[in-house]
């Protein structure tokens, strides 16, 4: 008889999940959504996030007012296809800059993760702004952390319908007026909020508004952590950047365990302060404070987890309950690997030297070539509907269409000149007046004697002068066509 090799099914039960080896516990791959109920802390933390959000969002819903001139100040036309901001109008030629910002963007955030893992998911992220604001808005209408909780698990009733209802009703009031604020960027925030009144919206515009009200309301409202933990792809590769001297939210396991409930210390100078310590136990009591506080719903004691935004609200938790306890605080706090482990953090490393060197490289770069940028810009397209004409005096004329964009903060007059054929002449004006951040089109017909042509089609140029500057001149290449001189 044949030895047969054993096999043994390896297959993941659905039903049980995936090892997690933060939690040692079996764990779905994407867990059925259970509902977080954060409770309200106060602390240092706390307040430099809410001050960093209220900042935020003061920005946010003020800049659409503020006027540069007669515009707005930051408007992005995508009609007209201008994007002003402050007193530059920039188009979709300037697309290099925009892309050479979002690099810059994105290596700053590279150095802020570096330095201090997710600390701006914690405090500037927009989703963690607008879903602290609606988490408040819990708190407003519904109460405490314990009184939500009993309150859902309450039957319906008129006092349980009416804090709903005004929770959702400031929810979609809220998620409404940042909607109509992120359209008021680039539709005129004056005339859409007149048009609202006057219920004359155009189709668009109440579609993007409402849109956005929805996107709001779901995200900040229904999906939060959700957000963060599975759609999120910054908290996927955010470990690729860490090392042993990035600074993250840590429990200090050595002095807290073994974790266990206690009697408060109300002498820290009598022996009774000493005493979990001869019965073996660490300063950590159990109590679960950090996990309550917590938006995402994680157990920070369990180690450094990607769910983690770094918001502190968890070392504001545990330090009160350290005061309470006459225990020193920083139980939970702000620290790095390498400390925990009783070695020395080092701060000024290579990795973060080479973000940094390389992000105020960019910005140098970037800053040197708007302010170098010049101020002009012009399009040539030819009339295709017609290769050439003849006049009565037997010249060939071409038509084109010509732009011109004043990108400067005052208005110019500019000349426009045609050379690079002998005899090309400008038939018409030769000069334009132009406002500033404006544009004008305007016809342009050129004129050549025939014997000026070598060929069928010759290559001219068409400068551009502002009178007041000459150092606002540019010159566009286009092509004139003709019959060619035998």
């Amino acid at each position: 008889m044949t030895d047969k090799i054993p096999l043994r099914n390896v297959t993941p039960d659905p039903a049980v999940g995936t090892h997690d080896p933060h939690h040692g516990a079996k764990k779905e791959m994407y867990a059925r959504r259970e509902h977080i109920y954060v409770r309200e802390i106060k602390g240092l933390f706390q307040r430099l996030r809410r001050s960093a959000n209220w900042v935020l969002m003061a920005l946010y819903f003020g800049i659409p007012w503020l006027y540069w001139g007669d515009r707005q100040a930051i408007l992005f036309d995508l009609p007209a296809r201008e994007f002003h901001i402050l007193g530059g109008t920039f188009y979709p030629q300037d697309f290099m800059l925009l892309s050479w910002l979002l690099i810059i963007c994105a290596f700053g955030l590279f150095l802020i993760t570096v330095f201090a893992g997710r600390v701006w998911c914690g405090y500037t992220c927009p989703q963690s702004v607008w879903t602290w604001l609606y988490i408040w808005v819990e708190h407003l209408t519904e109460g405490t952390r314990n009184r939500r909780m009993k309150l859902d698990k309450q039957s319906m009733s008129g006092e349980k319908a009416a804090r709903k209802s005004a929770k959702h009703l400031l929810w979609l009031a809220i998620a409404f007026a940042t909607g109509l604020t992120f359209v008021g960027y680039f539709t005129p925030i004056r005339g859409l909020i007149a048009d609202f009144a006057t219920l004359s919206v155009g189709g668009w515009a109440l579609f993007w508004v409402g849109f956005f009200t929805l996107f709001t309301y779901l995200n900040a409202g229904w999906l939060r952590e959700q957000v963060c933990i599975y759609m999120c792809p910054y908290a996927r590769f955010q470990s690729v950047m860490f090392d042993k001297d990035t600074l993250i939210v840590s429990y200090d396991e050595a002095r807290g365990e073994p974790r266990g409930a206690r009697k408060r210390n109300t002498d820290q100078r009598s022996e009774r302060s000493i005493d979990h310590r001869e019965k073996g136990l660490g300063d950590c009591i159990d109590c679960g404070l950090c996990v309550q506080v917590c938006p995402t719903g994680i157990d920070i004691r369990d180690g450094l987890q990607y769910e983690c935004i770094t918001c502190a609200a968890c070392i504001d938790a545990c330090d009160s309950v350290m005061d309470k306890m006459n225990y020193p605080r920083g139980l939970i706090r702000y620290t790095t690997e390498h400390s925990l482990e009783g070695g020395k953090t080092h701060i000024l490393r290579p990795r973060l030297l080479g973000y940094l060197a390389a992000l105020v490289i960019m910005i140098g770069l970037f800053v040197w070539t708007v302010s170098d940028r010049l101020p002009l810009d012009v399009d040539v397209e030819r009339d295709r509907n017609q290769l050439y004409s003849m006049t009565r005096e037997g010249d060939i004329t071409n038509a084109y269409t010509l732009t011109i964009r004043n990108l400067d903060d005052r208005p110019h007059r500019y000349r426009i000149t045609p050379e690079g054929l002998e005899g090309l002449a400008l038939i018409g004006n030769d000069t334009v007046s132009v406002d500033a951040g404006r544009s004008t089109t305007l016809p342009l017909q050129l004129a050549v004697s025939p014997e000026a042509l070598d060929a069928p089609s010759q290559a001219i140029t068409i400068n551009v002068e502002a009178e007041d500057d000459p150092d606002i001149t540019l010159a566009k290449e286009a092509r004139f066509l003709g019959q060619a001189r035998r």
